[in-house]
């Protein structure tokens, strides 16, 4: 929408906008913030939505058509301005802007702001004070963490209001847990605040997966109670380093080098999209997690990633001085290194966090097919629509392939998916009747022309989208036969080459090529393999009753199967004429070899 279409006040203030970096946001007639923005020059930026550009999607169209005001805010750099944009998006959660899922129902470790610090795990982050580490995705991992945590060290867990002024008075009296060892009761002050808090400092390390260094700590204070003669003590202290580095061996070590770094990629899929994080610290993995993303104005890879990126880190705590991504971001962080592996234990770790992904959303695709198949079915086909340019969902799919055998026992397949399913009532074999010796493309051409002359004499309904397994020479001979029946153009037809996965469309020799974790292409490759399967045994069976109807089979006493054992062994009828006896024996015995020996024997006479 132009300019003009605009108040008054909105085009002064878009006019007067500085060329510098900082944040707008847009406000719809009722003053609510729908969209928020960050800008490396706020006036190009801005001005840019206005300028009536044919190529922004519908989205972004709707979007401007209810902008009623902005407000914008000047910062110093890009950097500020992307920090800047984070933070508001996260306060106001506006409609058009990036939405993060929320993630609240994952656990998390708090480490209670009192004065001797209760632990415990809580899926409520209550803005007081305390620490929260997570959220954890496994929850069993995070009771084996505090599990190692309670046996290592022995913490309360009563909810008593545990100040000096309290146990000074003397208020508290010790329960069961002191007695059993699992406390050393501070509230009578049997344990001082600054050994509570000590114990408090290391068990910090150890949920942030800094192992190496507490075990250094303790190894040291071992030494130290040893060195003067305190060996219960320094027993006691060599039971917890055991158990530590026994928990440390469980960890997935990936590279000893890799001491604190971030991992980070991303999955897109329509309209949503996935990032995972990894934690390493000292060479092993000790935190992952998967957010997911809802797209709002076609946002690109970039900005997604760059989005989520941000928010995990402030969430998780991280300050990894380095960051292990697929690509580069628009806006680098300051003070952070990043890593783009193209070999090695970086390279291997991006891997690691792609192939979480794909297990990810594929676990997630199978429990949105299981808890509702129409809407799963449905997305499916609106995701082929929009990759294959359709004008109609694809309801009904049909997807030929063609098999032979040196030419002979030419036979071709057809299998049919219903709303992206298997509809195996429509699957059909074709023996080729009108094409001698080896020729694929004249073999679809009578194929696709025999299958849809009889769906139009039948009157039957014909399918939204036809695929032939092959590249440009299978769909131009295909197209062939929907030119002769006058339904070029009525139903929407593709080729796609095994090699690179091309998809190709009549009359283009570039072809599409679709995102390789893409449900489309997923669905393409399913019936592509179907139909394979499906005409390859069909095939193998003719194959295998014409190879078999040999002269062996005519000779009286010699059947299918001794005549396949002898063609495997010799290759073929002309070397078994010219065998011995006793050569042919071996594979038939003596008196089936006989047989045949003198049957060869009486014809070549």
């Amino acid at each position: 929408m132009s300019l003009s279409d605009k108040s008054n006040i909105l085009q002064q203030k878009i006019k007067n906008l500085p060329g510098k970096p900082g944040v707008y946001q847009y406000f719809d007639k009722e003053g609510t913030i729908i969209y928020v923005g960050k800008a490396k020059n706020l006036k190009k930026r801005v001005t840019s939505y206005f300028t009536g550009d044919r190529k922004a999607s519908g989205k972004v169209k709707m979007l401007v058509r209810r902008i009623i005001d902005l407000h914008v805010i000047v910062v110093d750099s890009e950097t500020d301005a992307l920090l800047l944009e984070n933070n508001l998006i996260k306060k106001h959660q506006p409609k058009y802007n990036i939405q993060l899922k929320d993630d609240k129902t994952y656990p998390w470790i708090c480490i209670k702001k009192e004065p001797f610090p209760r632990i415990f795990s809580t899926r409520n982050v209550i803005r007081d004070g305390s620490d929260y580490y997570g959220p954890y995705a496994s929850v069993k991992m995070m009771n084996t963490l505090l599990e190692l945590v309670r046996q290592l060290y022995p913490l309360r867990n009563c909810k008593l209001r545990l100040d000096q002024l309290n146990i000074a008075a003397g208020k508290f009296k010790v329960c069961l847990e002191y007695h059993i060892g699992n406390c050393l009761a501070p509230c009578v002050g049997k344990q001082s605040q600054s050994d509570y808090l000590k114990n408090i400092e290391q068990i910090r390390h150890i949920i942030k997966g800094n192992i190496s260094q507490v075990l250094r700590q303790l190894k040291s204070l071992m030494q130290e109670f040893a060195a003067n003669m305190d060996f219960e003590k320094a027993q006691e202290i060599k039971d917890k380093i055991e158990i530590l580095e026994r928990y440390q061996s469980k960890s997935t070590v990936v590279s000893p080098g890799i001491h604190d770094a971030d991992v980070f990629s991303i999955l897109e899929d329509g309209n949503e999209a996935f990032v995972n994080y990894l934690k390493i610290i000292d060479g092993a993995i000790v935190q992952a997690h998967t957010v997911e993303l809802k797209k709002k104005l076609d946002e690109d890879k970039e900005s997604l990633l760059l989005h989520a990126m941000l928010d995990i880190r402030e969430k998780l705590h991280s300050t990894a001085d380095e960051i292990i991504l697929p690509f580069l971001p628009r806006n680098p962080l300051p003070g952070v290194k990043y890593t783009l592996p193209k070999i090695g234990d970086k390279k291997q770790l991006l891997e690691l966090s792609e192939r979480n992904l794909k297990y990810y959303k594929l676990e997630k695709d199978k429990q949105r097919a299981l808890v509702d198949p129409e809407r799963h079915s449905r997305r499916v086909l609106e995701r082929l629509q929009k990759d294959l340019r359709m004008n109609v969902l694809p309801k009904q799919i049909e997807c030929f392939d063609n098999s032979n055998f040196q030419g002979a026992y030419p036979v071709a397949a057809m299998v049919m998916f219903k709303d992206a399913k298997p509809y195996k009532k429509g699957y059909r074999h074709y023996l080729i009747k009108e094409v001698e010796g080896p020729n694929d493309f004249a073999s679809m051409e009578e194929v696709i022309y025999r299958r849809y002359k009889r769906l139009l004499d039948e009157e039957k309904e014909l399918p939204q989208l036809i695929i032939v397994d092959g590249g440009k020479g299978q769909l131009s001979a295909a197209v062939k036969s929907l030119d002769k029946l006058g339904l070029r153009g009525k139903i929407t037809i593709i080729g796609i080459a095994k090699r690179l996965e091309e998809i190709y469309f009549p009359g283009d020799s570039i072809p599409l090529y679709i995102d390789k974790a893409s449900e489309s292409l997923r669905t393409i490759q399913f019936l592509r393999d179907e139909a394979h399967r499906f005409g390859i045994t069909h095939h193998r069976s003719r194959r295998d009753k014409g190879t078999l109807k040999t002269e062996l089979t005519s000779i009286k006493g010699i059947g299918a199967q001794t005549a396949e054992l002898l063609l495997k062994k010799f290759r073929s009828l002309k070397k078994i004429r010219e065998a011995s006896e006793k050569e042919i024996a071996a594979v038939s015995g003596p008196a089936k070899a006989h047989i045949i020996w003198e049957h060869f024997k009486k014809n070549e006479a």
